[in-house]
């Protein structure tokens, strides 16, 4: 008896399981007359037979990447607490206790293995998705579906597809893999494109670091062609934060290219969506822009025109328990406003935490009211939901693509380029009277880097400078400096990879 497909098909590890993608349940082995298919379980051989099953299928595609253990929340916290800006405060192996003292190991359940898991598992369904679409070309005709169909609505499908598997493989490039900036020919990642729903082709050895970063680009560069440049009509506010669109695809494009030290093409990219001179505002696409305060972009419903792609969440539809970016960084105090979990608070020591540095973060900077003070500690208020904590998950956002450009000018120049100063204090003086004026090209890039520092507190970008820098992660507390020398400067591969994937190697 044949076992069908059920759409999806997670991939944990190396191991298959097998679970539902629009579907509600799993789905075993069973003959159709004694046991027909409910309408809330649809396998394979009826997954594309409609241009909603399609729609839908696509709409799963963000649900696996935004799962809790992945860009729906952990991803952030773990790139924010290797870092010197959060302590520990709850001594909990299940919320990022090792991630923070540095000391994960391959068979971290709750971090090394799980996020690894999850990542796979959103990139497998991406696969089974675009090998279904070219599976099932024929049924794409009318009268069930448009005309238009194969031209119009399926390359944009294609597309978002594609963007999202370049950004969970960049993703799991930055804790797994030594930075592009170490050398491109360094172990990557089992580069995994093909959809896989048996245990057939487990054995699949590294790419290297340059391969990986090139199928990124590969799949950017055809989402960039295929993406609509806005979604329109009463939702258009809603799907052009949650859903790619063309300025998704430049702006990740800014981003990956920053990481691999490519500065020329961060700059082809980013004067694409941003123009020569303020105020800086995408003259295509969706109209990308700052606003007025750093608050207004994650005051709900946020989804302002500065957010370029974030992933949301409903009381329906969480990122599950210990998950949530406000469950990590509120205090857990019923006497404060929306308590947390309290998982984190700010680390206020001077000379290291960034809230300790009045002299590079002034106390008249607005972004400090994110700060709230409880008892002696200090905590982030940026996600200002309550239980359930639904606030939107923070992918990329136009401030970033402004010192993204601002940095690749800064280190392609000599000297203090004017629009490199530009750019950054669009960023800087929205939320500081007071403009940054550096003495030289040196100082320029210490002020850009401390202004990312300070703008994306929260949001998981902390971690990916540093390891695209090659800087080492300070020393904090009781925790020492990790040198970007030392072994755990990177996550280990997960022991069930290496048990099931007999080419997979660990890092050196």
């Amino acid at each position: 008896m044949r076992m069908k497909n059920i759409y999806k098909i997670y991939r944990k590890g190396t191991a298959l399981a097998f679970a539902s993608v629009f579907t509600f349940g799993v789905f075993s082995c069973q003959t159709d007359l004694l046991d027909p298919v409910p309408k809330t379980q649809i396998i394979d051989q009826y997954a594309f037979d409609t241009p909603d099953r399609v729609s839908l299928q696509v709409n799963n595609l963000y649900t696996a990447v935004k799962n809790g253990q992945f860009l729906g929340g952990r991803y952030q916290v773990y790139n924010d607490i290797r870092a010197e800006d959060f302590l520990n405060r709850t001594t909990n192996g299940v919320t990022g206790l090792l991630v923070w003292n540095q000391t994960v190991t391959e068979t971290s359940q709750n971090d090394v293995i799980s996020l690894w898991n999850a990542a796979y598992a959103a990139i497998n369904q991406i696969n089974v998705f675009l090998q279904g679409l070219e599976d099932n070309d024929a049924k794409f005709v009318p009268p069930t579906f448009a005309a238009d169909y194969k031209t119009a609505t399926l390359p944009a499908f294609k597309a978002e597809a594609r963007l999202l598997r370049a950004l969970s493989y960049h993703c799991l490039l930055q804790l797994y893999a030594k930075p592009y900036t170490m050398g491109g020919t360094n172990k990557g990642l089992p580069l995994r494109l093909q959809a896989e729903t048996s245990l057939a082709n487990n054995d699949l050895k590294r790419s290297t670091v340059a391969e990986v970063y090139t199928q990124i680009i590969d799949d950017l560069n055809f989402a960039e062609q295929n993406l609509p440049l806005t979604y329109t009509g009463s939702s258009a506010s809603t799907l052009n934060v949650t859903r790619a669109h063309k300025n998704t695809a430049i702006a990740l494009k800014t981003r990956v290219y920053l990481t691999m030290g490519d500065y020329a093409s961060v700059i082809t990219e980013a004067n694409k969506i941003v123009p020569t001179t303020g105020p800086f505002k995408a003259a295509t696409g969706v109209p990308h822009a700052l606003q007025a305060t750093a608050a207004a972009v994650f005051a709900s419903p946020q989804e302002t025109t500065e957010s370029i792609l974030s992933f949301p969440f409903t009381a329906q539809n969480t990122p599950g328990t210990q998950n949530q970016l406000a469950f990590y960084y509120r205090s857990s105090s019923t006497s404060s406003s929306n308590p947390g979990g309290g998982e984190y608070g700010l680390n206020t020591k001077k000379g290291v935490g960034i809230l300790g540095d009045t002299a590079g973060w002034p106390v008249a900077d607005a972004r400090r009211s994110f700060a709230y003070k409880v008892g002696t500690e200090y905590f982030w208020g940026k996600y200002p939901s309550g239980t359930p904590y639904i606030d939107k998950a923070p992918v990329i956002r136009y401030a970033e693509v402004l010192l993204n450009l601002s940095e690749a000018i800064a280190r392609t120049t000599a000297d203090v380029d004017t629009r490199a100063l530009e750019l950054l204090n669009a960023v800087h003086q929205r939320s500081i009277a007071t403009a940054a004026a550096p003495a030289d090209n040196t100082e320029l890039l210490a002020a850009i880097k401390l202004e990312r520092r300070i703008e994306f507190l929260g949001e998981g970008i902390r971690g990916m400078d540093i390891l695209r820098l090659n800087d080492d992660f300070p020393a904090k507390a009781s925790v020492g400096a990790v040198p970007s020398t030392a072994l755990n400067y990177i996550w280990p591969i997960p022991a069930p990879e290496l048990a099931a994937n007999k080419l997979m190697e660990r890092n050196d």
